[in-house]
């Protein structure tokens, strides 16, 4: 028996599915997880001492690849004056210093401890600023796990067969408006519906949680002019994508300026982390300004903030975004020779350090789209990949992520497993 088999069969006893994390539990895929004891640069090595390169990157984070060292030296600086201080911080506003410069819709900021925690404290800043109840959000996003989103959702939810959670009130949702992803029309009928009544529109610009899907051409400028002509609050989730497409995120790369951004992954190094901020009259709606109650004993955490500022610094200094998306034209590249070759029709919707393979003719652009792909074919190509030593997402329908750790002889020898794992299937 395997050391992660025994690690697992320890697990399943202790933990709910023996994972901390749904997706983790490699049901859709068949088989077992196996555990992890190290990652650095492109690399992960498990319990078994297997080295794999690695196409999850921490789900986002390590767009500079694991264990970066001067990520680890600032996390071991700031572990020398301690790990929680109960207090401001001065690490706290130098990262919301640099979140502002990065990202201009940003004027205020609010750092919280995950992604789930700053939609949801968005979404409650929308409806204490605008005094309306109803949200609009759009089928397979997700947007972390409170109560308000988990509706037709995306990520884990999504591969397990449960896009509607247990355990949600039927009150809740009936506050929630799920929508197609790419429908403008749809949008505006949803206000004609409900006048008054809609406090934000919430989205994954670029969705990420159902695999990688695309917005169409002026599909986002759409929203933009919708909800500014309502009354509402526009938000982007980038908590995915912030800082990973581009330094200023899809907003960046679309040229438009949302209400409210909610942030995670990378600006945390590593570490749990989790931001939300938008236009200053909004934010300054929060406690201890305004009526809008929202607090973290660890936020600002002074270990994720060090981690984070390093990392955010060597973006600004090495702006890799090319040499990523490069990275990104390669491997989508070479599945779709593989693809060609073996006359397998296939999606590969890619932005810079980011892509999904969805295994269907159908192009797809929203949740239902998505879902004709063949999760049983990707279960098959995902275990080959693994077998040859390529570790990707779990999962028909989340995004690959890659990093600048992948340069060279990583991504070579990936594009290698995967186009040998498309030609057997």
């Amino acid at each position: 028996m395997s050391v992660s088999s025994e690690l697992f069969a320890k697990a399943l006893k202790l933990i709910p599915g023996g994972v901390n994390s749904p997706v983790r539990a490699f049901r859709s895929v068949g088989g077992a997880p196996f555990f992890v004891t190290r990652a650095d640069g492109a690399t992960l090595t498990t319990a078994d001492g297997r080295e794999l390169i690695d196409f999850v990157c921490t789900w986002g984070p390590a767009i500079l690849g694991h264990n970066h060292p001067v990520i680890r030296e600032a996390i071991r600086t700031a572990l020398d004056r301690g790990t929680s201080f109960g207090t401001p911080n001065p690490l706290e506003v130098e990262m919301a210093e640099l979140i502002t410069q990065f990202v201009p819709s940003i004027e205020k900021v609010r750092m919280c401890n995950s992604g789930t925690e700053a939609t949801m404290s968005a979404i409650r800043l929308a409806r204490g600023f605008t005094g309306r109840d109803k949200i609009i959000k759009f089928s397979g996003c997700y947007h972390g796990h409170s109560d308000s989103l988990l509706i037709k959702a995306g990520s884990g939810a999504l591969t397990h067969g449960n896009p509607d959670s247990a355990g949600v009130p039927a009150s809740f949702a009936q506050e929630t408006i799920v929508l197609p992803f790419n429908d403008a029309p749809a949008v505006e009928s949803a206000f004609a519906a409900h006048p008054g009544q809609i406090a934000c529109v919430i989205l994954e610009p670029y969705i990420g949680n159902v695999g990688f899907i695309l917005p169409d051409r002026g599909y986002l400028q759409a929203l933009r002019e919708i909800t500014a002509r309502h009354g509402a609050v526009l938000i982007f989730d980038e908590v995915m994508t912030g800082f990973r497409l581009a330094r200023g995120g899809v907003q960046e790369l679309e040229g438009i300026r949302p209400d409210l951004t909610t942030l995670g992954k990378i600006i945390g190094g590593g570490l749990p982390v989790g931001a939300f901020g938008g236009r200053a009259e909004i934010m300054d709606r929060l406690a201890p300004l305004g009526p809008v109650y929202q607090a973290g004993t660890l936020s600002g955490n002074p270990l994720a903030m060090a981690a984070g500022i390093a990392g955010l610094k060597l973006l600004r200094e090495l702006d890799p975004y090319p040499r990523l998306d490069r990275l990104g034209r390669q491997l989508r590249d070479a599945v779709l020779a593989a693809a060609q070759a073996k006359g397998l029709a296939v999606q590969v919707p890619q932005c810079g350090s980011m892509l999904s393979v969805f295994f269907t003719a159908t192009p797809v652009r929203d949740y239902a789209s998505a879902l004709t792909g063949d999760a049983k074919v990707f279960g098959r190509f995902f275990s080959a990949c693994l077998e040859g030593g390529v570790y990707l997402p779990p999962s028909a329908y989340e995004a690959w992520f890659l990093s600048t750790a992948h340069e060279g002889s990583a991504i070579d020898r990936a594009c290698e497993v995967i186009s040998r794992a498309i030609a057997g299937l």
